[in-house]
């Protein structure tokens, strides 16, 4: 039925193509079969989005505009995340593969998570989103280390300065397995035994279902597979 469905889609789109061709071009353009871009699966009711993704930068935006840090530091994030909340808070970003960015406010420079350039303690305010759970995989060319995560993890609390602020994001459901060579998925205790010595000041949820939990607990984590994990730690 699917691919049925896709042959009909593409003969409406033919025949909606000369039919209103003229009516389109209207005089002030020219609208040829050999540049159509069809474009089949875009009349939905609601506009679509990854959940992850949207949810939990926006969730992080929100904690930098509360904390508000004369500068933040971000290890391998969302370019979206970093683009946009650099117009009002300087970043610095790090990356394995660093990003060729050309913004007012933002730096980008390469670094290794399992060696940061940070001196102990120095970080006030630090980021680390959708990232650990991809360390020692091998996916963006990175060597296969079983506990790259692990000393990913003891870097970023080294770096950290007391009273410092730390946004941590993860896939989180109710049983930690790795989908090799993608990621790890972690439960709730894993994470706060990990950051044992931090002090958990909120933590929010994308669940399978797409839906965001801004005050959310180990509870909504449960019979969840690949849900999204949003910790803000403070040292």
């Amino acid at each position: 039925m699917g691919l049925l469905k896709k042959y009909f889609r593409k003969v409406k789109f033919a025949k909606n193509f000369n039919a209103k061709k003229v009516a389109l071009e209207n005089g002030r353009f020219s609208m040829n079969w050999e540049d159509r871009y069809p474009c089949l699966n875009d009349a939905t009711s609601t506009t679509g989005f990854d959940a992850h993704y949207l949810f939990h930068t926006a969730w992080a935006a929100r904690v930098l505009a509360q904390t508000r840090p004369d500068l933040h530091i971000d290890i391998s994030s969302c370019l979206r995340f970093i683009s946009l909340v650099s117009a009002f808070i300087p970043i610095r970003f790090y990356d394995y593969r660093p990003a060729k960015l050309n913004l007012s406010g933002l730096e980008s420079d390469k670094a290794d998570l399992m060696n940061l350039p940070f001196p102990d303690g120095t970080v006030n305010s630090l980021s680390c989103m959708h990232v650990i759970e991809h360390i020692g995989l091998e996916r963006y060319g990175d060597p296969l280390e079983p506990e790259g995560d692990l000393k990913a993890i003891a870097e970023l609390k080294r770096v950290l300065s007391k009273n410092g602020d730390l946004l941590f994001v993860v896939p989180l459901g109710d049983k930690s397995i790795i989908q090799y060579n993608a990621h790890r998925i972690y439960i709730y205790q894993q994470i706060l035994s990990y950051f044992s010595e931090l002090k958990l000041i909120n933590f929010a949820y994308i669940n399978d279902a797409g839906q965001f939990i801004a005050q959310a607990s180990q509870q909504d984590t449960v019979g969840q597979v690949y849900g999204c994990g949003c910790f803000h730690f403070r040292k």
